[in-house]
């Protein structure tokens, strides 16, 4: 097997790693002791394709092979894992499963804002006392003529405050586990829908996590994803591409990781040498 990059991915790892170089690198330990989102990154991002790397281009995405996204995420998160995670989620698991479960009118209606980076998205399966187990989550959907309220609450959600598109899981059919669980296309906009306050974190503090609460929300029956009974099979599905991004996001900090401890290795001096040339 080969395991060589083709041309057109060596052309897109040595794209996003002059740009991580060039515009991440010098605000990186700013942000990250501050707490700032990335908003003045987004607009160099979308520029290279890369908010829309899992979208084709019949929506305005950039079509990427599983690949070259890799490598595209591995090199952000060498420079800036923060900028890698809102990356990796408004594709992953916000694009990837519209696009995939969506129906035309769905992925032509949120899909191009998103793969031109004029939005950024999420994914809301997670909750206080569920974690990812869809079948145990408190969050319910019920129908209303041509609504669904929804009520509940979702914790430890990615590009909260700043998303506009989140694919969130929710009960339709209690009393049936998982089978009774359906996936919803929600926006921020509509009533009844709150971010909690940002959560204080170790680490990827530029990346924006927090709590979202549903208090009587009406979500347009249209905006179901899929069928009712389907959110398991949906949530899955996405969650598994998703491990790409994820993998690629620790490969990319062990790189960069690696690549500081030999830097400094060759930097320190002790009894007249750098410390590299201290072999064990």
């Amino acid at each position: 097997m080969d395991f060589e990059l083709n041309e057109d991915q060596k052309m897109i790892r040595q794209m996003v790693r002059d740009f991580a170089e060039e515009k991440i690198r010098p605000g990186v330990a700013k942000r990250d002791e501050e707490g700032q989102f990335i908003s003045d990154l987004l607009p160099g991002l979308a520029e290279l394709g890369l908010l829309g790397m899992v979208t084709p281009e019949t929506y305005c995405g950039s079509g990427l092979d599983d690949v070259a996204y890799a490598v595209a995420i591995e090199e952000l998160a060498r420079v800036c894992p923060s900028t890698a995670v809102t990356v990796s989620v408004t594709n992953s698991v916000c694009q990837e499963p519209i696009l995939r479960f969506g129906s035309e009118a769905q992925k032509r209606r949120f899909l191009p804002p998103l793969a031109r980076g004029e939005q950024i998205g999420g994914f809301c399966l997670t909750e206080p006392g569920a974690g990812t187990d869809a079948s145990a989550l408190q969050t319910r959907a019920v129908r209303s003529g041509d609504r669904y309220i929804l009520n509940g609450a979702k914790a430890w959600i990615t590009n909260t405050h700043v998303g506009k598109v989140f694919v969130v899981m929710a009960v339709t059919t209690p009393g049936i586990g998982a089978k009774g669980v359906s996936a919803f296309i929600v926006t921020p906009d509509l009533p009844g829908f709150s971010f909690m306050p940002h959560e204080k974190k170790m680490g990827l503090r530029a990346s924006i996590t927090s709590g979202i609460t549903f208090e009587d929300c009406p979500i347009p029956a249209e905006n179901l994803l899929g069928q009712e009974g389907e959110g398991l099979k949906i949530a899955l599905a996405t969650l598994e591409v998703s491990r790409i991004g994820i993998a690629s996001q620790a490969v990319g900090i062990a790189q960069g990781a690696f690549e500081e401890a030999v830097k400094y290795s060759r930097e320190r001096q002790t009894f007249g040498q750098p410390i590299a040339n201290h072999q064990a």
